[in-house]
């Protein structure tokens, strides 16, 4: 395919080659209603099955988004983990998700990654050469659990090249600004990212708060990847935009997908 409907979402700039294609969803260009429509009262684009949306609804926007992919999403139950899935081993036709994981990776042309977020870090990655992809879910427990190391530590051993080189773009997640967090978000990222204090500050209020984009990066750092582009737009700060659980709590779910094309 050569191009994407942009009512579904943007596609992020970053370093990975032509053919790799990746996409992002905004709360736009569905037929969620409630607090699920989007910011002007319209159809939102809820991609979120867990959610207690209409499962009609629900079911609408993800053909809708499969619509404008080469195959439908592999959609996986995310649990938080740092779990990676081969997506070609997801059934894209099951109604529920049958593998739990909060990141997959792929080598086939037209097989869709995904993962789905409302304030979590989506990360996408992709080999140099563009021969295999991959997406991760990383909010506070993914990154603590080491779900950005594993995702790109699979991708190497797919391509049987423990020194391939991987790029990486950062999605929009909870900014640092709205973030807040209890000690215990310190003291379990500090067993994984030795600089994670780098990521964390006390506002005037007291009240720490944590920066998943400079946790992300030094993942990334710790498995060599150099080449990171994104980060830094705010999911919670953007109502008209995005979905946030911190902010709304009764909210949906945003994708974040990247796959190989198949060849013309």
């Amino acid at each position: 395919m050569t191009g994407l409907p942009s009512p579904l979402g943007f596609a992020p700039t970053w370093d990975a080659p032509a053919r790799v294609r990746a996409l992002i969803t905004t709360r736009a260009g569905g037929v969620s209603r409630g607090a699920y429509a989007d910011a002007n009262g319209g159809g939102g684009l809820n991609l979120g099955a867990a959610t207690d949306d209409a499962p009609g609804d629900v079911a609408e926007n993800r053909r809708r988004l499969a619509a404008a992919l080469p195959q439908p999403p592999r959609w996986m139950r995310l649990v938080h983990g740092n779990a990676v899935a081969d997506a070609e081993a997801v059934d894209a036709m099951a109604s529920t998700p049958t593998i739990v994981a909060d990141a997959a990776t792929s080598m086939t042309p037209g097989v869709v990654c995904c993962v789905t977020m409302a304030d979590c870090l989506p990360v996408l990655l992709a080999s140099r050469r563009g021969d295999a992809v991959g997406v991760a879910h990383a909010g506070w427990r993914g990154l603590a659990g080491g779900v950005i190391q594993a995702t790109v530590r699979q991708l190497r051993r797919r391509l049987r090249d423990p020194g391939a080189e991987i790029v990486a773009c950062l999605g929009p997640a909870i900014g640092p600004a709205h973030f807040e967090v209890g000690q215990e978000v310190f003291d379990a990222m500090q067993q994984t990212l030795p600089d994670a204090a780098a990521a964390f500050a006390t506002g005037a209020d007291g009240r720490l708060r944590a920066d998943l984009f400079v946790l992300a990066r030094q993942a990334l750092a710790q498995v060599g990847v150099a080449s990171v582009r994104g980060g830094g737009e705010c999911t919670y700060a953007n109502p008209w935009r995005y979905y946030s659980h911190r902010r709304d709590r009764v909210t949906g779910r945003h994708a974040a997908l990247v796959w190989i094309d198949a060849p013309t």
